[in-house]
Formats: C-alpha cells, structure tokens, sequence
C-alpha cells in the first residue's frame, strides 16, 4: 500500500477504487435493511475518485452532485418502497464518506511536489500518524484503559487510550515535517496537524462503530479475518484524510 501511494497517480487511483469499491460494498451489505441504490452508489464512488483524479476538488464534488441525480433516476425506477429521504441519503452517504474520503486523501498526494516530494510528504504523514494513533490508542487502552471514552458507541475505547494516540499522531507528524518548516508547514502547523489527525481518526472510528451499532453487527465483513473487513480497517483514515486535507487548505498549503 505505502509502495503504491509513493507511486502516485494511476497507481494511487488503482489501490483507492478498489479499497472503495469493496468498502462500499461492504457498507451496502450493512444497511441493506434501508435498501440503499447500491448501482448509484458504486457509480457515485469511481466518479467522484475519477473527478478528484481529473479535475482535483471542483470534479470531486461534481461526482458527489451527480451521484444525488443518479440515486434519484435509480429510485424513480426502482421497486422499492422505502421513502427517498432514506433511500438516496444512505446510498449519498456511502458516497461521500468513502469515495469522498478516499477522494481527499488523493488530492493531498497531489500536491504539487517540485523538488521536495512534498505530495508524497503530506501522504505519507497522515498513513503514518493514523496508524501510530491507533497503536498507540489500543496499547495504552489495553494497559491503562480505565475511563470509556464512548461506553455507548466503543466501550473497548478509552480516554488513556485516546491521549495516547494524539501525543503518538502528533510526534509522527512533527518527526515527519521537521526538515520542511521552512518550505512546507512550521513547527506549530505540523504539531496542530498531528493533533486533527487524531481526533479525526478517532471520530471515524466512533462513527462507524455508531452504524454497526444501529444495524446489530460486529464487524463489516469477514475479508480480513480477525480485522473484520476492509471498512472496519479504513474507517479511522476516511476522516483523518479529510481533516488533514482541509487542514493544509487552512495552512495555504493546498
């Protein structure tokens, strides 16, 4: 995974579509109750990364638009009798949270890199920091854990295990970013960075813990085995992704 975001661009697409198509997927079989229009939702997903990959944001959420158009023609044809409220907002929901996740996170290896690799910087960073976050969230919560963080949504997650994976993001990114402080992000940037990193990560894995709550299940899928499914494993970065992409559109980066 990390060879090909390094690649970069079709090689990049590549490994998002599918990772997306599968996780959509896997996110339809869940909510299937609502009877989501699965065919706009697959389509929406591969627009929307096809318009990132393209024309950068602007054709991003083109993708997005056109997807509430397509799920609306599915739904007018359609057999089925849920209401369109629930119909075409879960499928859009897939849409956006996945494929526009992915899509961001595209956008952010895009950034031009000139003689600095600053795309594949910035990419790497934000994998990095959300895999030290959750490490460092499940070691700390197995060993210190004491006070639930959401005994609602996650009742394994902690308030130990959650501080643990903001200081673990934030010394990833400041590691990370050190040697371009002065053509990139400075120090108190990278540091802030790291910090939206984690909390976002953390937030993607509550939401997604909120829908298998609603629909009774453990784990998305079996494709991992003992990890679930693909969207069990990508749910924390979905959102890290989007945070630390608008995040370097606030710092002027993007």
């Amino acid at each position: 995974m990390l060879a090909l975001v390094w690649g970069g661009g079709w090689w990049l697409f590549t490994l998002l579509a599918v990772a997306a198509l599968i996780a959509v997927h896997e996110y339809y079989l869940l909510i299937r109750s609502l009877h989501p229009l699965v065919l706009s939702g697959y389509v929406g997903v591969a627009i929307t990364l096809f318009g990132a990959k393209q024309g950068g944001l602007p054709w991003m959420v083109a993708g997005l638009f056109g997807t509430i158009l397509l799920a609306f023609a599915q739904y007018g044809i359609a057999k089925t009798r849920q209401p369109a409220t629930i119909a075409i907002g879960s499928t859009l929901l897939g849409v956006t949270w996945i494929g526009g996740g992915f899509a961001l996170l595209q956008l952010i290896r895009a950034i031009p890199e000139g003689h600095h690799h600053l795309g594949q910087l910035a990419a790497f960073t934000v994998l990095l920091a959300v895999f030290a976050a959750d490490t460092a969230a499940y070691g700390m919560g197995r060993l210190l854990g004491r006070h639930k963080l959401s005994p609602v949504l996650s009742p394994g997650k902690t308030w130990e295990g959650f501080v643990a994976g903001v200081g673990a993001a934030i010394l990833v990114s400041f590691f990370a970013l050190y040697s371009n402080r002065t053509n990139f992000l400075s120090i108190w940037e990278a540091l802030l960075l790291g910090a939206i990193i984690a909390v976002a990560e953390a937030l993607g894995d509550l939401f997604e813990s909120s829908l298998k709550r609603d629909m009774h299940v453990k784990d998305t899928g079996r494709l991992l085995g003992g990890h679930g499914g693909m969207l069990d494993r990508i749910d924390s970065l979905l959102f890290a992704g989007a945070a630390a992409y608008f995040a370097l559109v606030a710092f002027s980066v993007v």
